[in-house]
């Protein structure tokens, strides 16, 4: 089952690099760039167990530093759900990025973080990043999210037993 998740993983970074290098204007992209970071989505439950298994594996120091930042993050879901704050424009800061705006769980991100800054499809409806240079009206490559939800969903339920 891990095999098969760090399969999707792979084939989902190919596909990034391959609309990155197919349109490199339109991408932003890059080190320190955290927007992402920022968008308030779920991740499915062996995304969860993958991400846990990296986090068990960090220092005591950072874990920490973590569990301090996630507290800030909850606070932050709180106030937007309190405040009726539409979800989908929520920006909350991810407890996982460091103070450079660096993600320690880089290897283990979800995929929602690794399909952000390219063109994706959900629901026949087509998303992109806000700072990405995609034009509105062109056709571009796209990642179909909800199949890429369906294997996510089919690995849950095999990890679940």
């Amino acid at each position: 089952m891990r095999n098969d998740l760090h399969t999707l993983f792979a084939a989902i970074d190919q596909a990034f690099k391959t609309v990155q290098q197919a349109h490199p204007e339109a991408v932003a992209c890059g080190k320190g760039c955290s927007d992402c970071c920022h968008a308030v989505f779920d991740v499915s439950w062996v995304e969860a167990v993958n991400l846990l298994e990296h986090f068990q594996r960090l220092t005591p120091s950072v874990r920490e530093q973590i569990r301090g930042a996630a507290q800030e993050s909850l606070q932050a879901w709180e106030h937007a759900l309190a405040s009726r704050l539409d979800p989908a424009v929520a920006r909350i800061r991810c407890p996982l990025l460091d103070e450079h705006g660096h993600c320690l769980c880089y290897e283990a991100r979800p995929v929602n973080c690794r399909t952000y800054g390219i063109p994706t499809v959900i629901d026949g409806k087509g998303h992109v990043c806000g700072l990405s240079g995609f034009e509105p009206g062109t056709s571009y490559p796209t990642v179909n999210l909800a199949s890429l939800q369906r294997v996510l969903y089919d690995l849950s339920v095999q990890l679940a037993g």
